[in-house]
């Protein structure tokens, strides 16, 4: 979802309760349109009532006609509503470029297209690459109306990222190709496995695969301080044959070439859905011996070329359309518990989700920092020949 496949990025947070848009070369929005008429700018606006309220930020944004978004596959964690809802709403074209990469490949395109009108506007990243995005200054402070609401540790003091969806490793099976499916980390080591385990990208740059072997590594005796656990658990996986270096996605699990896959459990529980009418029966569980959770961040480019419709993309995403649009896609929506309170949550998507037992715990933010230093230092010798 190549090695930056779908929307892959490291999670992080704490779950409440219990996922080639050509950018064209379309050049920077005029330098009037994300400016109001006493002068204040979107670019530096860090809440919708600093820029004069949301009237005014609607305006802007239409004004400037386009949000430049990045890595959305429309089939992760319901991203195609969500843009439908956004454009129907505001009428604002979302142009999505590479929606299949990974949180690493959107903070090249920051970086590497500063102050250029076709770099992306916003981010969904995982929040280990939200903590460096952060660090290294590419993120605009902002501070959407519902931040209260997010829960404390799920987003930065400043507003430069903030949680906004999150979910558990699981393993999906094509059960039609599959006799038995794995229900464990402990069943994948099985041999009748053999070259059928796929994981959803590259854990030095994609989330769900990151947290694939920090779930590993929970099953294997390692923590949230030790990943390595993990490392070894891959390296014989692939020393017995069970693991492909196929990274699983929609298609290779249509065409047979990944029937075991380890991916967030609302990637898979989505993808169930959608196989039904293509004949793959896909089963998912969330491994009890390997429970990892976490979410995903949301930014605004500091050098967003539409600054307005960037921050309005910010606050749809946050509205109670858009936060049970992400539950329709069986993603836990970061406000889910301020929703609950608040007798908006949408209790029909709430109950489909897939079934988890016992409270998560995350890793703290040094936590994450150290097992990706570990992983980039050992994963391609863990699955080389």
């Amino acid at each position: 979802m190549t090695v930056s496949l779908p929307r892959t990025a490291v999670l992080g947070g704490s779950l409440a309760v219990v996922a080639a848009l050509a950018l064209s070369a379309c050049g920077a929005a005029p330098d009037n349109a994300s400016t109001t008429a006493d002068g204040k700018s979107a670019a530096t606006a860090t809440s919708a009532a600093g820029f004069g309220g949301m009237e005014k930020l609607v305006a802007a944004a239409k004004k400037e006609g386009t949000l430049q978004a990045i890595a959305l596959p429309r089939d992760w964690a319901n991203y195609g509503a969500l843009i439908d809802g956004f454009e129907k709403k505001y009428g604002i074209k979302v142009e999505v470029e590479n929606p299949d990469g990974s949180s690493q490949d959107e903070i090249n395109a920051v970086t590497s297209r500063k102050g250029q009108g076709r770099a992306p506007d916003v981010l969904d990243l995982g929040s280990s690459f939200a903590l460096s995005a952060a660090q290294q200054g590419l993120l605009a402070p902002y501070k959407v109306t519902a931040f209260g609401d997010i829960p404390e540790g799920q987003k930065d003091a400043q507003g430069r990222w903030y949680n906004d969806y999150g979910g558990y490793i699981s393993i999906g099976c094509d059960a039609k190709r599959v006799k038995t499916c794995p229900t464990t980390f402990a069943d994948l080591l099985k041999p009748q496995y053999k070259g059928q385990v796929a994981l959803n990208g590259n854990p030095t740059k994609s989330g769900s695969a990151f947290g694939g072997v920090y779930a590993a590594a929970l099953a294997s005796g390692g923590s949230f301080d030790d990943i390595q656990p993990g490392l070894d658990f891959f390296a014989k996986l692939k020393k017995n044959g069970n693991y492909t270096p196929v990274e699983s996605t929609p298609a290779t699990v249509e065409k047979g070439e990944t029937p075991i896959s380890i991916d967030w459990d609302y990637l898979n529980a989505g993808y169930a859905d959608e196989f039904k009418s293509k004949g793959v029966d896909w089963k998912v569980s969330v491994p009890s011996d390997g429970q990892f959770s976490q979410y995903y961040s949301q930014a605004v480019n500091k050098d967003a070329p539409h600054p307005a419709a960037a921050r309005l993309w910010e606050e749809y995403l946050y509205s109670t359309e858009g936060q049970n649009l992400w539950l329709k896609g069986y993603a836990r929506p970061a406000l889910m518990t301020a929703m609950e309170k608040a007798g908006t949550l949408d209790k029909t998507a709430a109950a489909k989700l897939p079934e988890v037992s016992g409270t998560p715990s995350f890793p703290t933010e040094a936590q994450q920092s150290k097992a990706k230093t570990v992983l980039g230092a050992g994963w391609a010798k863990a699955v080389s020949e």
